[in-house]
Parts: C-alpha cells; sequence; structure tokens
C-alpha cells in the first residue's frame, strides 16, 4: 500500500524521543537515514507535537545535521500538503527534501520517505551519504534544565553596574535569569 492511499491520521508510528527535541544538544548521533521507513509519522511527548518550523542549528535533536520544516504547517482544509524539509550544516538550509504533511485537527502527521534528496552542489551530497541526519521535533531538551545566567560587572566606585543597566550599591541583589525548560 502507498503512502498515497494510507491515511495518515490513522496509520502512523509516533516520534517521542527526548533525543529528538530542538533542544537537546549532543556529540552522540543518531541517524533516520537508517532507522526510518518510508510512512506517515507523528511527533509527541518529549520531541514535541510537531515537527520543528525553524532552523535547527547543527548537532541539535540527537543528530549532527538536524531536519526542519521549512514552510507553514497546513490547516485542516488543505489537507496533505507539500513542505520542504531543509537539513542545517554550517548554513540552515544545505539541501533539503519535499515531504506531505497533513493537519489532524489535534495533531500534525508527516510522511517522511527515505531516499531521494535534493542538493544545492557536490558538496552537500558527501553529507548526506556520509553523515547523519534527522527530522527534530519542537520539544525542548527534554527533562534537562538550562539556566543561563549572564552577568557583566565592573566596579565603579561603591557600585556595580549590571548588563541590564541596573544599579545595585555594594552588592548584587538584582539579577535576571533566564529559563529554558
Amino acid at each position: 500500500m502507498s503512502l498515497l492511499t494510507v491515511d495518515g491520521c490513522h496509520n502512523y508510528t509516533v516520534l517521542s524521543e527526548a533525543d529528538r527535541a530542538q533542544g537537546h544538544i549532543s556529540s552522540n548521533y543518531t541517524s533516520d537515514k537508517y532507522n526510518l521507513v518510508p510512512g506517515w509519522y507523528r511527533f509527541q511527548g518529549a520531541a514535541g507535537d510537531r515537527m520543528v518550523d525553524k532552523c535547527v542549528p547543527m548537532d541539535h535533536c540527537g543528530t549532527e545535521y538536524p531536519g526542519w520544516l521549512n514552510g507553514t504547517h497546513p490547516t485542516v482544509a488543505e489537507g496533505a500538503v507539500i513542505r520542504r524539509v531543509c537539513f542545517s550544516t554550517y548554513q540552515c538550509c544545505s539541501w533539503y527534501q519535499n515531504i506531505r504533511v497533513k493537519n489532524c485537527g489535534a495533531y500534525f502527521v508527516y510522511a517522511l520517505p527515505t531516499g531521494y534528496h535534493h542538493y544545492y552542489n557536490y558538496y552537500y551530497y558527501y553529507y548526506y551519504y556520509y553523515h547523519d541526519f534527522r527530522y527534530c521535533g519542537n520539544g525542548r531538551a527534554g527533562k534537562i534544565l538550562r539556566m543561563f545566567l549572564i552577568i557583566s560587572l565592573s566596579k565603579v566606585g561603591r557600585y556595580f553596574s549590571i548588563s541590564s543597566n541596573a544599579t545595585v550599591n555594594d552588592a548584587i541583589t538584582d539579577v535576571n535569569v533566564g529559563f529554558l525548560i
């Protein structure tokens, strides 16, 4: 049975691995080149609830070259549409593959093939055949809590100047902290 005749909303495989999330950074690579068979796939769980639709840097999603949807997700009324998945190396879209995407109402499914990819030049043909790539979900870094704390201090007399332009007297009492969960 071909992918054109299968209803992806009812016949799909779930991609839920935490290391498939866009925020997962690793040098321990996994590749969809070897691990996926052609079929309909749904992102769920720690991987996120859809394929990420913005550029994902190299070495994210548990792979060397992450794949991301270069376009918008379709509406239910649009049915199954063709969209481009880009794969990032040292630039955001080094090579790409056209896939089918369908909005099933509460979730999206993706017809992920294996095989032919479009290359901008021979250099990227080499990347596809000799390196790992993977489709990425829009999930964060799973259960890993990352805290980014950047404080630039310079002493001016009795005062400290913090990068947010706040000033405090003799002690740091106000610090901006960002969390990515």
